[in-house]
């Protein structure tokens, strides 16, 4: 066998292998979603889930792929092989999305966005990134490090959440009289086991983006990446917990789990470029921006039931600008003018479609379905029907 074909083999093991991992990303959210909303919405959480990994990865396939890289052409694995391993990453923009406007959101309006999300907004995000680039050359220029879109999909689809939770508003009852209500999670266990399987699908996630494995260097390089993707998880876990408990004197499963999360977005821009103890710090930045933004971003009446917003799109922009800060070949300039531009762009263009979508479909459940519970309403099928429904 040749050695270029032994490499094309590998490589494309290795994008089909990382792809199997992400796509286990799709039940961890649904088990994270599920676990952290009441039990009347439940089935609601989790239809959502799987028809956004449906609608999103069928218009990327359809049209969204050859937009973001401008052609299927790939001579280093199978072009079946790089077209898939790119379209697990599509689902998850919307999948962030899904969890922050759990509980009051209809299901046909969303599948609508993912559609637009998947098929037009993410790629255009790629395209000026690690796509085409059809703006190459103007002021709009992107040079940017960020190996597995910690900006290109966390901050993408936490700026399109927030964008959805200013049209949408608040779940029934959560701000009364100026105050807030707090709603307890469902189903604990299955929020534990929704972030490790998030955990281990960003070993995919951050792993396959090195794009390689068939050298010792590029091996090397895969390792290592996926080393300090795992240690920026575990530093943003022992961050959030240590600070919940010095401000509680309770250990908070929830914030410890989002700690973790939030570390591993922050790091996901530049795992592949850190030594072994820098993301150490980028953890635990991540975990305690978690802990002070869930609160912060409630004052301000942002309903977000899972802490998505404080997860995905405030330590996608930490863990963005730690390249430059942190790696001394990266800009911290060009770090920041990319997630300013992809920033504006997510939100403004993001805004604009669920705005015109809402006025023909609305988003939000009437107060009274979000009452009876989304399960009922939409779906009809309740995940618990031998319990009684909480108001």
């Amino acid at each position: 066998m040749l050695e270029a074909d032994f490499k094309y083999i590998i490589d494309t093991f290795f994008a089909l292998f990382s792809m199997v991992l992400i796509i286990f990303m799709v039940p961890g959210f649904a088990m994270l979603e599920a676990g952290l909303v009441r039990t009347k919405n439940v089935s609601s959480v989790l239809t959502i889930n799987i028809m956004i990994y449906a609608v999103a990865s069928m218009a990327f396939l359809l049209v969204g792929y050859k937009l973001a890289f401008g052609s299927w052409d790939n001579a280093n694995m199978s072009i079946w092989a790089a077209f898939l391993f790119q379209m697990a990453f599509v689902g998850k923009t919307i999948n962030i999305m899904s969890g922050g406007v759990s509980e009051r959101v209809k299901i046909i309006p969303l599948a609508i966005f993912a559609v637009v999300m998947g098929g037009f907004i993410y790629p255009l995000v790629v395209n000026v990134s690690w796509g085409a680039d059809m703006i190459a050359g103007t002021f709009l220029d992107i040079n940017i490090h960020d190996l597995a879109g910690s900006t290109i999909i966390h901050s993408t689809g936490g700026w399109a959440l927030l964008a959805a939770i200013l049209i949408i508003g608040s779940r029934k009852g959560r701000y009364v009289q100026g105050g807030l209500r707090v709603i307890p999670a469902s189903n604990i266990p299955l929020v534990v086991l929704g972030a490790f399987l998030l955990w281990i699908g960003w070993f995919g996630f951050n792993g396959g983006s090195v794009g390689s494995i068939s050298s010792v260097e590029n091996a090397n390089t895969v390792a290592k990446t996926i080393m300090n993707t795992n240690t920026s998880g575990l530093a943003g876990a022992i961050m959030a917990g240590v600070l919940m408990y010095i401000r509680y004197k309770l250990f908070d499963i929830t914030m410890i789990l989002n700690g973790a999360l939030g570390g591993l977005v922050a790091v996901t821009a530049g795992p592949d470029l850190f030594d072994m103890y820098t993301p150490i710090l980028v953890g635990v930045v991540g975990g305690a921006l978690v802990v002070f933004a869930v609160p912060l971003f409630d004052k301000f009446k942002l309903d977000d039931p899972v802490g998505a917003l404080s997860v995905h799109l405030v330590n996608g922009i930490w863990g963005t600008l730690a390249v430059g800060i942190f790696v001394e070949s990266v800009s911290f300039m060009a770090q920041l003018k990319g997630v300013l531009i992809i920033g504006v762009f997510a939100f403004g263009v993001s805004f604009a479609v669920l705005y015109l979508i809402n006025i023909f479909i609305k988003f939000r459940a009437q107060d009274d379905a979000q009452v009876q519970g989304m399960d009922v309403a939409e779906c009809g099928v309740e995940a618990y029907p031998e319990f009684k429904r909480a108001i």
